[in-house]
């Protein structure tokens, strides 16, 4: 056999190969994320509430500037299982109907230094909760939405920005950069 008919065999071997056994490759790709969940513009703006409570509008834009609800939507539809959808959606309607409950009204209604409060108390909550939860229970719903939160602000341009102090071309390596109480802190 010719070097050449041997290289045309050995490409038509592993081409079978890659066909054959492709389908095994592909059927590993699944993804296990829950359901396709639709959020209603109030949702999305209940989120953007809580958010904004978590982070406020300061001498920079808080949370509902960066439109974190919209984020926290997106990262529910495409990272969580459905069980953690469960909660997080389950734990939307609890929220509201504990402020309903305790405050007599909605929570995107209520004054500011009740939702802090509110939002303070399930915080309290969550950690209790994540102290002593299984492995198999879903994080607590308010864990969730405080971190998507977080995450949702601090990589947006208004947290990375303006929150944050930002060099979009870093220079040289500064090991030892002055620091002093109440900067921002540096984002590359």
């Amino acid at each position: 056999m010719e070097r050449r008919e041997a290289v045309k065999f050995i490409t038509m071997l592993m081409g079978g190969t890659a066909i054959v056994g492709g389908s095994a490759f592909i059927s590993g790709c699944k993804s296990d994320t829950g359901k396709d969940l639709v959020f209603s513009t109030d949702e999305i703006s209940f989120l953007n509430e809580i958010a904004n409570t978590i982070i406020p509008d300061t001498d920079t834009p808080g949370a509902k500037a960066a439109n974190v609800g919209e984020f926290m939507m997106r990262m529910v539809n495409n990272t969580y299982g459905e069980k953690n959808q469960t909660a997080f959606m389950d734990g939307m309607l609890l929220l509201n109907d504990r402020a309903k409950l305790t405050y007599e009204a909605p929570f995107i209604k209520m004054k500011e230094e009740a939702k802090f409060e509110m939002l303070e108390q399930l915080d309290a909550e969550q950690e209790e909760y994540t102290k002593n939860k299984s492995r198999e229970d879903p994080p607590h719903y308010f864990r969730m939405m405080k971190e998507l939160t977080l995450l949702g602000y601090f990589t947006s341009e208004i947290g990375v920005k303006q929150a944050l102090r930002y060099a979009p071309i870093p220079g040289r390596f500064d090991a030892c950069i002055p620091y002093n109480p109440g900067d921002k802190a540096w984002v590359y």
